[in-house]
């Protein structure tokens, strides 16, 4: 029978409150909402409502137990700020377990690697891989995430994001890494960093937690690959480049880019692998590359890790194919509905040009974070929307307005999106859908799915 992940005596010591009574829970939540039995639910204070108040709605839902700064019914340890001890039992757990740990951090593709890292490694350790839940990359997120690792751990995944300086800083030295990569360095985030290399600073700070003998892992082909290299020379002598170039140690040979993935031939560090990519586009052959190195890195199997990286599916948000049924045909989805930015949005664009269909339309929100660049960094959105060959063009909030596109039609929110994208649909068009979250374009994405279901 395997163990709990926490009993109360752990808890307490952990994080030096008072217990009540003895528990034993088997997840770690701070959302009343995903309670459904055995978790130890944590009251996080938050900028509009306070956690506490939920309390008697996760113990109404099963919760075994609850971490609070102020006394409730029901099994809980006392604690004088719950986010402080959130913060220590994600370090407790950190600490109990002999697991390989792998950080990823980046401009974009972290969440996308971040899973393909864990399910390569989940190949010769599937009941012992543990990665962040979604996009569990904040102050919160990555602490709940280690808090959630069971001991027995042998591979553990953890994805850090960051819009300031120091942030990384901070979380890495949290998670502790064997293996920390870097996806990419693109200007997201940027109204926040006096220039691009700022971000650059900023994503090399994951190497500052990296453990004794860890290995860096960084992208050979970006343009601040020195800056990163030399940074993170500071704290390990193991260093891998992915890449095309001949600086590369985990380096493409060959590529042959397909609608729906690609087939590929790498050198990882001296060893030659043909492989499969599930997802399609130039960028997932990168986010590939990126795996091999941090598997190789971790002492996985890089056979696994090829099948693995095969068996990619798009995740919802970031890539997934959505077949839709309408009056007298298919048609297909491509959802990038989750976040955006100048990097990833060409990116969607050309996975959207290298897609059959009878046409190609869009659905592009504004991108976010930008600062004084917005202007110039949508504006610069025309070459990629071009060569995708998009016949029809939605652009949704106002940072689109500097977007200057002929026959591009200008809506105020997702719900004048979704009427347009509704009477623009006919069979055999294939609609990308990609903007900042805040847009709200996952909404549209939803209401597609419900109205139009999936095509069997």
């Amino acid at each position: 029978m395997k163990p709990p992940l926490w009993t109360g005596e752990a808890v307490a010591r952990a994080t030096g409150g008072r217990l009540s009574a003895p528990f034993e829970a088997d997840h770690v939540s701070f959302d009343s909402r995903e309670v459904i039995g055995g978790e130890l639910f944590i009251a996080l204070p938050g900028t509009r409502r306070d956690g506490h108040e939920f309390v008697a709605a996760a113990f109404a839902q099963g919760a075994a137990a609850a971490l609070v700064s102020r006394p409730v019914p029901g099994p809980h340890v006392l604690v004088p700020d719950t986010r402080a001890a959130l913060e220590a039992l994600g370090q407790a757990a950190r600490a109990r377990t002999a697991a390989t740990v792998i950080g990823v951090t980046g401009s974009v593709g972290k969440t996308g690697v971040k899973e393909a890292i864990a399910r390569a490694l989940a190949r010769i350790a599937p009941e012992a891989t543990h990665r962040s839940a979604r996009s569990y990359n904040n102050h919160t997120g990555v602490p709940l995430s280690l808090a959630r690792m069971p001991e027995d751990t042998r591979f553990g995944v953890f994805e850090m994001g960051m819009n300031h300086a120091g942030e990384i800083r901070a979380l890495t030295r949290q998670v502790r890494p064997h293996v920390a990569l870097i996806t990419w360095v693109a200007p997201v985030h940027i109204e926040n960093f006096e220039n691009e290399e700022g971000i650059a600073e900023a994503k090399a700070e994951i190497f500052e937690g990296l453990e004794p003998g860890g290995a860096a892992i960084l992208p050979a082909d970006n343009r601040h690959a020195p800056l990163l290299r030399a940074r993170a020379s500071a704290h390990t002598a193991r260093i891998l480049a992915f890449g095309s170039g001949p600086d590369a140690d985990v380096r493409l040979l060959e590529v042959d880019l397909g609608p729906t993935g690609s087939r590929a031939v790498a050198d990882v560090a001296g060893e030659i692998l043909h492989f499969r990519v599930g997802m399609p586009g130039r960028h997932w052959v990168s986010n590939a590359l990126a795996v091999l190195a941090a598997v190789r890195a971790a002492g996985g199997d890089l056979a696994e890790s090829g099948l693995a990286l095969a068996e990619l599916t798009g995740l919802e948000g970031r890539g997934e194919r959505i077949a839709l049924s309408l009056p007298g045909g298919g048609a297909t989805l491509l959802d990038e509905s989750y976040n955006a930015n100048p990097a990833s949005m060409a990116a969607a664009l050309a996975v959207l040009a290298e897609t059959p269909a009878r046409r190609r339309i869009a659905v592009l929100g504004a991108m976010k974070e930008l600062g004084v660049h917005a202007p110039a960094l949508h504006a610069g959105l025309v070459a990629p929307i071009n060569t995708a060959g998009v016949a029809e063009l939605a652009l949704v909030g106002e940072e689109m307005a500097a977007l200057r596109i002929d026959g591009a039609t200008h809506l105020p929110d997702w719900e004048a999106a979704l009427a347009w994208a509704e009477a623009m649909l006919k069979p055999g068009d294939v609609l990308l859908v990609k903007g900042s979250n805040s847009v709200g374009l996952g909404r549209l994405v939803a209401a597609l799915r419900a109205r139009f279901g999936a095509a069997s």
